[in-house]
């Protein structure tokens, strides 16, 4: 049995918690987003996600994810660790050699809430608090868990295929961003009555993206499972991609806009901790700026190409920053992945195979996600229905549904 080391179990526990803060960030970020009448059931979605996700986790996901493959199709896990039988405090060699194998179990669980909360940015100020459950529950069951085994588990057909995922650029951003997509779509616009749609509280979102950013280090650094030299570079990466992001965004929408949007810097710091995600195991501080630059330039694209073009709500662009800019860090981490770093080379070492591999891995992942979250939406409209009246969105989410005001008159 391996023996567990203190150094490493340190640091994944505090990872743990980093990744539980990035939930309060995420609350935030979105809160500020949305206008005043609905930023409590905005936050109550993330808040309440971390909540429903960590049972469902503990009762099922973390065994669906984790558990021993079933029938060998690297498909999904079997019931090895339901209740979180079999999963205790010694370590677990498949998965994590010098941790306590519950503590990784826990480390996979912050992601999974993280996760299914992101979604919520979607349907933001229209949708009823029952059905968010509903999809909720389904959702982590039938997606999130089967897409952590075909990527994270032994035997999984994505990770046996070679598919770089080093924090969940397939199994948590594209994932969440198309799912957000088809949840927009399915749902439908706002009802706005002649209202505007700009955010109620800039400051707010500016300290929820520096939450996220914050609880990033333990997202990216803490998928070492380790606190060793690929932890430290894993950290590095993160925050250079994000600053590189930020310069980009802000850069196109002062060239787009004529103005420096503080919004803009919130939302693209967040798209290049997205970017960064699936590579930050694999690549240098410079492919961090290379990725971090992109980053914030397409997702910047896809904002508007959602909302002027194609005239999607999306509410809080999370297609746009998660579902595209993980997709394109997927792919980027198969050009720019160094071998000296995490043991692989792309196709800047001459490995252009795995460019190829990237792509099947992002393309597998989002027409899962897109096919099954679109059954989801349609069973939950057919049992509880999807949205709130009209009155009650004119009214807004936080009195009609919660009966309680984030500001009084």
């Amino acid at each position: 049995m391996p023996e567990l080391n203190s150094g490493d179990t340190a640091w994944l526990l505090v990872s743990s918690a980093l990744v539980m803060i990035m939930l309060p960030g995420l609350a935030l970020f979105y809160g500020g987003l949305v206008r005043r009448k609905n930023v409590l059931s905005t936050i109550m979605h993330s808040f309440f996600a971390l909540a429903l996700v960590s049972v469902i986790w503990v009762a099922i996901g973390f065994s669906l994810a984790f558990g021993s493959d079933v029938n060998g199709m690297g498909l999904i896990g079997g019931l090895d660790f339901v209740g979180f039988a079999n999963v205790g405090m010694e370590a677990n060699a498949d998965y994590a050699a010098g941790v306590p194998f519950i503590l990784f179990a826990a480390f996979q669980m912050m992601f999974a809430c993280i996760t299914a909360a992101l979604i919520s940015g979607a349907f933001a100020e229209r949708k009823r608090f029952g059905a968010f459950v509903l999809f909720t529950v389904l959702w982590s069951i039938l997606v999130y868990a089967p897409l952590a085994h075909w990527v994270w588990a032994p035997g999984g057909w994505l990770r046996e295929l070679g598919a770089l995922d080093f924090a969940g650029g397939t199994v948590v951003h594209i994932s969440s961003g198309v799912s957000a997509l088809v949840a927009a779509v399915v749902i439908g616009r706002r009802y706005t009555n002649g209202d505007r749609l700009d955010p109620h509280d800039v400051p707010m979102t500016v300290l929820g993206a520096g939450l996220l950013w914050f609880g990033w280090f333990g997202f990216n650094a803490g998928s070492a499972l380790a606190a060793n030299g690929l932890a430290a570079n894993a950290f590095l990466v993160t925050t250079v991609a994000a600053s590189a992001a930020v310069l980009s965004w802000v850069g196109v929408s002062y060239w787009h806009r004529g103005k420096v949007s503080v919004v803009g810097a919130a939302t693209g710091a967040v798209a290049g901790l997205v970017g960064i995600t699936p590579a930050a195991g694999f690549v240098t501080a410079g492919g961090a700026i290379v990725i971090g630059v992109g980053a914030g330039a397409i997702c910047y694209g896809a904002t508007l190409l959602l909302r002027h073009r194609l005239r999607i709500d999306d509410a809080l662009d999370v297609f746009a920053v998660h579902g595209v800019g993980g997709a394109f860090g997927a792919v980027a981490t198969g050009v720019l992945a160094v071998a000296a770093i995490g043991g692989v080379s792309g196709a800047i070492e001459g490995n252009v195979a795995q460019v190829g591999i990237q792509a099947v891995a992002v393309l597998a992942a989002a027409s899962f996600a897109a096919v099954a979250t679109f059954g989801i939406v349609k069973v939950v409209e057919f049992v509880l229905g999807l949205r709130v009246g009209q009155e009650a969105e004119e009214v807004g989410l936080d009195l009609a549904l919660h009966g309680e005001a984030a500001y009084q008159p």
